[in-house]
């Protein structure tokens, strides 16, 4: 999956779940905890193997359930020790979903389960990128869009963009959490802005 494939995955599946146990929708810090999570092991793994040659691929550390599960659990305990929980769970959601999100598709397209991807170091793949972190993105950036723009021809894009339009339609009947957050403070800047310049203009300091 791509990193924004991974992003969608893990809001739909915070987005649902806030639902039904807090019957609430995610607040915009807690998309960005999620959407942030969901595409970490991408960080930490992608520029280590395909720009520094740490590892052989760009599924290692990062992607690993022996690394994942310890992280998510350390993150959710340090969370319930301050008092903010959901953001333990929309780390843990968007980071550990990302594991099987690189596996079952695999699954589905060619019939095998690429387990190695998130077993490292029992695992490992054998994926350094000759030509460093930017281009190797870009070229597989690249292969996406041909895909897409193939649409009719490919079953997985077709999910792919049914996934996208219905995390859109989500995140619209959320209230567009963060982009929400944003107009509020923007709002409230203007009013207290607002305010400031009607006390200059009638000479008010106070």
């Amino acid at each position: 999956m791509m990193p924004w494939e991974h992003a969608i995955v893990g809001y739909i599946a915070y987005s649902l779940f806030t639902h039904i146990v807090y019957r609430s929708a995610p607040t915009g810090a807690e998309t960005v905890v999620v959407l942030v999570a969901s595409v970490l092991p991408d960080v930490i793994d992608k520029p280590l193997a395909w720009e520094f040659g740490i590892f052989s691929s760009g599924y290692a550390l990062g992607h690993s359930i022996f690394f994942a599960v310890p992280l998510s659990t350390a993150v959710f305990l340090l969370t319930l020790v301050v008092g903010r929980p959901r953001f333990g769970w929309a780390f843990g959601i968007g980071y550990l979903l990302h594991l099987p999100a690189d596996v079952i598709p695999i699954y589905v397209q060619e019939g095998r389960m690429p387990l190695e991807r998130i077993l490292w170091p029992m695992s490992s793949l054998d994926g350094r990128s000759e030509v460093g972190f930017t281009e190797a993105f870009a070229a597989t950036n690249d292969q996406y869009l041909q895909s897409l723009a193939e649409l009719n021809q490919s079953p997985y894009m077709q999910a792919v963009a049914l996934l996208m339009l219905g995390g859109f339609l989500l995140w619209v009947y959320d209230g567009m959490p963060i982009v929400r957050e944003g107009y509020l403070a923007l709002r409230q800047a203007v009013v207290w802005s607002t305010r400031q310049l009607r006390k200059y203009w009638r000479g008010d300091s106070t």
